[in-house]
């Protein structure tokens, strides 16, 4: 290896033509959590290399790099200084996008890749010679190491440790990803396997024993990773919550009952929030449901509730979030961790640090030792922004299972389909010419009403009522409003359409028309259901109840059906259309 970097030393190649002034790559051969770590890294490649740059690479991590260089000559040189052991065996050619401000050589300026070549200062002028940028001489270089243990040497020191830093090993293999069996300090089978994979992944000989210098380099890294967190115990005497936590990161801010925030302090997307209220599991299972509405939780990951504890994880392209709460003496005591995604290994030992520390103390929040504000909003649980649906739109409960019938629109380009809340419905079916859908729930719902469908011909001027959510689903039951039916075919003259002489919402939009006597002439169509024709605010389309049973028949659903011509009260007619109105929520 000594060989071959003096070698390429003595010909220039660390800082003369092969260097590429525009368009250059780099070789990134490390990646450190800590600015100091990084500094670290960096200087001790300087020691070897010429043109060794370090730079932020966002969620608090420094990379140090290799370069710039030709592309072509960065992809030989890579496999030569893997091949030698000179670099380490994950290290890459990068283009440079991802790095951020310039760290290293100490003092240049902060400038990232394409603002200034590492091969001249920023004026263009000839870069300064520093002890980190000037070649040594190959006598120069530094000493040879001491000569490397033994593997007899390494099972003797092995054979002196402790139990607990046996387990504290197995600790350690478990964070690096090569271990998932039991901690118990026993080095069998499963531990040697894991100790030989972890030698393989870091360049060494697989030989299943770590030698000394091997268990305290994979210590150092499992403890590093924690460095500049500032882990400290904080107590919390308004919350009643005692808990580890990277005050270097967070700090207090704004209590919002049942939380506690504490937000980030620098470029570190991270956030905390203690969790304080009285209660038991009603009000701890009405929490658990509460969280998953919030923006900060993502919908996708694991989660679960019992009688005294739930926890909750959620991930997406930015953020990982971790909740968990439970019952203690009479309060409900918790944490969330929000923690950037791409951050795995630093995350999982913060969570394990704060899930070990945490202690419910004296003292629980309550809402009414914290003034109302302006800052309140339906959008806004306890100041954190409520995670809000693609669109909401309105259906008709069709059967006693809780199969809705609902416009097309309402659920296209959906991922998730809620109703009445409850996520996980399914499309039966989605007829875009009709403009009908049926949905089924995931779970077997309890509607309030049913529709009952009007098979008689209605008159041309009746009164007629539409049901739906104008509002979203800020009001929890439909709201009713009343217009005229204008013509029993569609402008057009369509057979399966009716035409009202009233103004409707969006959120109105599949949801029930009703005679005033309760029964089901239709559902409501969007106003811009054909592209090529816009209708008035004041007229709206109604898809006729025949085809909606025609499609019911299909489905082996028997729907209620009725030719009575009833005249009851507005009231009347606004509580049974609430009762039959179900919300369809569509979510990506």
């Amino acid at each position: 290896m000594k060989r071959l970097l003096a070698a390429l030393l003595a010909t220039g190649f660390f800082s003369g033509p092969g260097w590429a002034q525009d368009g250059g790559v780099w070789l990134q051969v490390e990646a450190r959590p800590t600015l100091s770590q990084a500094e670290a890294r960096a200087r001790a490649y300087a020691g070897r290399f010429d043109a060794v740059s370090g730079y932020a690479l966002g969620s608090g991590w420094y990379g140090i790099a290799l370069g710039p260089y030709d592309p072509d000559e960065a992809r030989r040189l890579l496999g030569e200084l893997k091949a030698a052991g000179a670099i380490p065996g994950d290290a890459f050619v990068a283009d440079g996008t991802q790095y951020r401000s310039r760290f290293w050589p100490v003092g240049a300026r902060g400038d990232a890749p394409g603002r200034a070549s590492a091969a001249t200062a920023p004026d263009g002028a000839a870069a300064p010679e520093t002890e980190a940028t000037v070649a040594p001489a190959p006598s120069e270089l530094p000493a040879p190491a001491a000569p490397r243990e033994t593997l007899a040497e390494a099972r003797a020191s092995e054979a002196r440790l402790d139990r607990a830093a046996r387990e504290q090993l197995q600790v350690a293999l478990r964070w690096a990803g090569v271990y998932d069996a039991a901690i118990d300090g026993a080095f069998g089978a499963g531990t040697r396997a894991a100790m030989a994979e972890w030698q393989r992944q870091n360049g060494f000989e697989a030989t299943g024993v770590l030698s000394s210098s091997q268990r305290a380099a994979l210590i150092d890294a499992y403890e590093a990773v924690l460095d500049g967190l500032g882990l400290e115990l904080v107590s919390d005497d308004q919350a009643g919550i005692a808990v580890e936590m990277p005050t270097a990161l967070v700090a207090r801010g704004e209590v919002r009952p049942p939380f506690v925030h504490y937000d980030a302090t620098g470029d570190l997307d991270a956030q905390v929030l203690l969790i304080s209220q009285s209660g038991g599991a009603k009000r701890l299972a009405g929490l658990y449901e509460i969280m998953q509405t919030l923006e900060i939780v993502p919908p996708e990951g694991p989660r679960g509730l019992d009688a005294r504890s739930f926890v909750i994880e959620g991930a997406d392209a930015n953020h990982v979030t971790h909740v968990e709460a439970a019952v203690i003496d009479g309060a409900i005591k918790g944490f969330a961790l929000i923690w950037p995604a791409g951050d795995e290994g630093r995350r999982q030992r913060l969570l394990s640090r704060m899930q070990a520390s945490f202690a419910a103390r004296p003292g629980v929040l309550e809402p009414a030792a914290v003034p109302a504000d302006e800052a309140q909003s339906i959008d806004l649980v306890a100041g954190l922004e409520l995670r809000r649906p693609l669109r909401e739109r309105a259906g008709v409960f069709v059967d006693e299972a809780g199969t809705v019938a609902t416009a097309a629109e309402a659920v296209a380009g959906c991922g998730d389909v809620a109703i009445d809340g409850l996520r996980g419905a399914s499309v039966e079916m989605a007829d875009a010419a009709s403009g009908l859908a049926l949905l089924r729930p995931a779970a077997p719902l309890a509607p309030r009403g049913i529709a009952t469908f009007q098979t008689g011909v209605p008159r041309i001027g009746d009164k007629v009522a539409v049901a739906g959510f104008p509002y979203g689903g800020a009001l929890s039951l439909a709201t009713t409003t009343f217009g005229r039916l204008a013509d029993i075919r569609g402008p057009g003259g369509e057979e399966d359409l009716k035409r009202l002489e009233l103004k409707t919402q969006p959120g109105d939009v599949g949801g029930p028309v009703l005679d005033m006597g309760g029964a089901v002439l239709g559902l409501l169509l969007p106003g811009d259901r054909q592209e090529d024709r816009v209708l008035p605010d004041d007229v709206a389309l109604v898809l006729e109840s025949e085809t909606l049973l025609d499609a019911l028949d299909a489905a082996g659903i028997e729907a209620k059906r009725s030719e009575a011509r009833v005249e009851d009260t507005v009231q009347a007619v606004a509580r049974r259309a609430g009762e039959m109105t179900a919300l369809v929520s569509c979510w990506e």
